[in-house]
């Protein structure tokens, strides 16, 4: 018998990419601590299923299927085909690439999609690591207010 129900994955070289959803959920959170976006995430697409990808993902290794963070967008793209996109990695897996890996991709599957023109995001002024991400896959610093640092990158400009 098939599930009625597809699983959206992105596979890359040493990572699944899953992008949460009901069938998947408890699973998951029997092994990975589930924070109150994917909670309040996952109410929304109960509501509306065509919001699938446009929320929170979770990150395995594809090697041992340790989950090891989370990743995704904070909604579909506006009107304008804007999306903010959001992660966090276990500390263990900092350094190593991970979040630069999993990013990348799903910044990709939102470009493919046809509804992005610009993927924007924020962190905070202190926060190292995610600054590295972000330079490396080439966004743009465009403000800092509160102490945080806005980026963006538009799809004309993404490899």
């Amino acid at each position: 018998m098939h599930e009625e129900e597809i699983t959206l994955q992105i596979i890359t070289e040493r990572l699944i990419i899953t992008a949460f959803d009901q069938q998947n959920y408890k699973k998951v959170s029997e092994t990975y601590p589930i924070g109150k976006h994917t909670a309040g995430y996952l109410a929304h697409l109960e509501e509306d299923p065509e919001l699938l990808g446009w929320g929170v993902w979770f990150v395995t290794l594809a090697d041992n299927n340790q989950i090891i963070g989370d990743i995704g967008y904070k909604g579909r793209p506006d009107i304008k085909g804007i999306v903010e996109i959001g992660y966090g990695i276990i500390q263990d897996m900092h350094n190593k690439g991970i979040a630069t890996e999993s990013v990348k991709a799903i910044m990709e599957w939102a470009f493919s999609s046809g509804q992005v023109k610009k993927i924007v995001a924020e962190c905070l002024i202190d926060n190292l690591p995610s600054i590295k991400v972000l330079e490396k896959l080439e966004m743009t610093r465009v403000s800092i207010k509160d102490g945080m640092i806005h980026w963006e990158i538009t799809n004309n400009r993404h490899r």
